[in-house]
């Protein structure tokens, strides 16, 4: 042990000890120079080490400014798109505000590599900022500090914006693509929370030698026990004609677990441990229930509009679906039902059995708090309400809006004044003002005493 000790003490004391000549090379160098400030970016988690990422930059920013000064301050981002802005990296923020202290105590900025640090026109459109506040910004590509008046680094700051767009359109498009072919024809699974009734089971050793070596596995869906029979049972139930809400109610009571209950981990975005009407209709509308593997019905973007750091979710046409050629999985339901079930639309009964007919529903909005208004049978007419939030289970506040109550026929007759070319014409009837409304992607806003009509949001 001593030995041991003795040696480690004599060879850390050999490695910090300079040679004649390392001296004299070391005595060239500015002894302090410019402060930088180092600010580097790893884009994933999962498929990037934060720790070597950082390194590779930092040496790579070190390099650049030997001789010039030294890093005195560290900013990384870890798990921040490059197309994000500055001011929406938490790291990159920080150094932004630093940027206007005084006292911030760093003459310049290094990155490691350009898209690192910026994407498209990115550096461009921060650069009258940098200039404002005296800071420079060095990269290896400028070979040291960029200087804005040099033509040559006006065109090399282009040429690198193009490059880095370039190469996120470029490995976009490979991944998306590769993603097409394994669903399409190898049906694979890849990845996400499996839908309510699966689970995940071993599928086999990864179809890439090199994930293999590694240890990596497939995936595929098949049937839970505990789960399925509950996923047949709604589409049996929405089948024969039972509303979304009376299949929720009806879980609730019968103290089903719900999809967050089973799996809180999958379901962190889900806060509650009852059955909703919006999980329901989530399920029915999930087609992968027929057995078939089913990929791009959802797709998930950063806003490109706006500088907001808003990730855009919607739903893709079903013509941009990517459907397996084969099934992959055991089927919960068939596909007959599911498609019938896709076009159902609650039957409303009264207590006489009679059926009533909302035109309207789904088309109106409310005016005074932008909420779809509810379908409301008013003193034995049709009609439409908005409770502007308010509930059964919540005391209503003084500054809480009085209810809007409003009767088709009312409506129908307001609208029917708007579509109609003219006066003298035949007012059109309620169904095909609701059919206009649809095919047309209208909505109806309504107020007390008027409506507005526009285009869906």
């Amino acid at each position: 042990m001593t030995t041991a000790l003795y040696d480690d003490h004599a060879f850390s004391s050999w490695i910090g000890r300079d040679t004649p000549k390392t001296r004299r090379r070391a005595s060239h160098r500015a002894p302090d120079g410019l402060r930088f400030a180092f600010y580097g970016r790893a884009s994933t988690v999962e498929h990037q080490d934060p720790a070597t990422s950082e390194g590779w930059q930092r040496e790579a920013a070190e390099h650049l400014v030997a001789g010039h000064g030294r890093i005195v301050a560290s900013y990384f981002d870890v798990g921040s798109s490059r197309r994000l802005p500055w001011r929406h990296r938490p790291h990159a923020a920080e150094l932004l505000a630093a940027l206007a202290d005084p006292d911030r105590g760093f003459d310049a900025i290094v990155v490691g590599e350009y898209e690192r640090a910026f994407a498209a026109d990115q550096f461009q459109r921060m650069a009258p900022l940098f200039r404002r506040h005296g800071i420079q910004i060095w990269l290896p590509e400028a070979n040291g500090p960029v200087d804005p008046g040099s033509l040559m680094h006006q065109a090399l700051m282009n040429v690198l914006g193009a490059q880095s767009h370039r190469e996120v359109l470029r490995a976009r498009h490979r991944a998306l693509a590769a993603m097409r072919i394994q669903v399409a024809n190898q049906g694979r699974y890849l990845g996400g929370r499996p839908p309510y009734g699966y689970q995940l089971v071993d599928a086999g050793p990864h179809p890439n030698q090199a994930d293999s070596k590694w240890g990596r596995r497939l995936r595929r869906l098949a049937e839970d026990p505990e789960t399925a029979r509950h996923v047949r049972w709604m589409f049996t139930e929405r089948r024969s004609g039972r509303s979304v809400a009376g299949i929720a109610r009806a879980l609730n009571e019968k103290n089903v677990p719900c999809p967050s209950t089973v799996a809180p981990a999958r379901n962190a975005h889900r806060s509650g441990v009852l059955w909703t009407v919006r999980s329901v209709a989530t399920i029915l509308e999930n087609p992968r229930y027929t057995g078939w593997q089913v990929w791009n019905r959802h797709s998930a973007d950063h806003d490109a509009s706006t500088d907001r750091r808003k990730v855009v979710h919607q739903r893709t046409i079903r013509q941009d679906w990517v459907v397996s050629k084969q099934r992959t999985h055991a089927a919960l339901v068939s596909e007959q039902d599911f498609v019938a079930v896709q076009g159902m639309r609650s039957a409303r009964p009264t207590g006489d059995g009679s059926i009533r007919t909302y035109h309207l529903s789904g088309l109106l909005r409310c005016g005074v708090c932008d909420r779809r208004m509810d379908s409301h049978w008013v003193h034995g007419h049709a009609g439409y309400r908005c409770r502007h939030g308010h509930s059964s289970s919540r005391t209503r506040t003084p500054d809480t809006p009085l209810p809007l109550y409003l009767r088709e026929e009312l409506l129908i007759t307001r609208i029917g004044v708007h579509l109609a070319r003219d006066d003298h014409e035949d007012r059109p009837t309620p169904a095909e003002i609701a059919t206009f409304l649809h095919v047309n992607a209208m909505t109806v806003t309504c107020y007390t005493d008027r409506i507005a009509i526009g285009s869906q949001p």
